[in-house]
């Protein structure tokens, strides 16, 4: 269990603990200046926000939470995202178990001082915390402060921008055949001019370059089959981001999918804590320049 205090946003996977940080955001991303703008335009198409009540069987307390479909590209396609706005008397052994019941990719617990990451902005401003005269909010999240700027429509909020900490480059995986034969891949598969490395901008990820889109889509995952090559390397087994530069008719940057079963997510649908270290890996190895600015897909 990650300890946190007040002020903290915890947010909880299915079943296991992401305190330090937050990836509700994601399927349309990009840098801009040095910011990580968050495709939100698309949380107008939010399709279900449902005001119900969980009870805690030993006291009967009852707490209201929303219900977010996240980034639909198209109508119940998006990620699923539960907000508590009110959870500062919940212990964390309970956190876990509401979030472990909800089976969602990310459920977060507000607690008195809301610090949420982007889909959980947009809850908190739905309720009230966050007001349109507020043009930026700094959020003490696992990761350090987190600031998200705001931009308003009226009374409503229509974009959110957070930035994330700076990259760390991690370990470069020297052994891709092994990682592309895990992932049930052809060693053609595998782009041989960009490197497997581990990025972190708050969460460590395996970024694998694969050639085409049809690679990226014939991806099958599986933890006990990649934890060795994980080990050989002295790694946990990590998040992997698979993706192409491959174009498509979409006119998409990148074409990618996220993997996270270790934990509790076998396939996440939009990633925001790993399309700010996917920006960053672009940038270092010269796969885009600084000025692209195209939004990019993600299955």
């Amino acid at each position: 269990m990650v300890p946190f205090g007040p002020g903290t946003i915890i947010c909880f996977s299915n079943p296991k603990v992401l305190a330090s940080h937050s990836n509700a955001a994601g399927a349309s991303s990009y840098r801009r200046k040095g910011k990580m703008r968050v495709g939100v335009l698309l949380m107008s198409l939010i399709l279900s926000i449902s005001h119900k009540k969980v009870t805690r069987i030993s006291t009967m307390s009852r707490h209201r939470y929303l219900h977010f479909d996240v980034f639909p590209r198209r109508p119940l396609a998006g990620n699923q995202l539960t907000v508590f706005p009110h959870a500062s008397d919940l212990d964390a052994d309970l956190m876990q178990r509401v979030a472990l019941e909800m089976a969602f990719p990310e459920t977060t617990f507000v607690l008195p001082r809301q610090d949420p990451a982007i889909g959980s902005t947009f809850a908190l401003a739905r309720e009230g915390f966050i007001g349109p005269d507020r043009d930026e909010v700094i959020f003490q999240l696992g990761v350090g402060p987190t600031p998200v700027s705001l931009e308003w429509a009226g009374d409503a909020l229509a974009f959110a921008w957070m930035r994330q900490p700076l990259p760390e480059f991690g370990q470069v995986v020297e052994t891709p055949t092994a990682v592309g034969a895990t992932l049930g891949l052809d060693p053609v598969q595998l782009r041989a001019d960009l490197p497997l490395q581990v990025v972190s901008c708050g969460v460590p990820v395996l970024f694998v370059p694969l050639v085409t889109r049809a690679a990226v889509y014939a991806v099958r995952f599986s933890v006990p089959p990649i934890q060795p090559v994980f080990e050989q390397h002295g790694l946990d087994v990590l998040p992997a981001f698979v993706f192409s530069l491959e174009p498509g008719q979409d006119d998409a940057t990148v074409y990618s999918r996220m993997f996270a079963p270790a934990f509790g997510i076998p396939e996440d649908p939009a990633t925001g804590g790993a399309s700010g270290p996917l920006g960053a890996y672009l940038l270092r190895h010269g796969a885009v320049s600084a000025t692209v600015a195209r939004p990019m897909v993600s299955l």
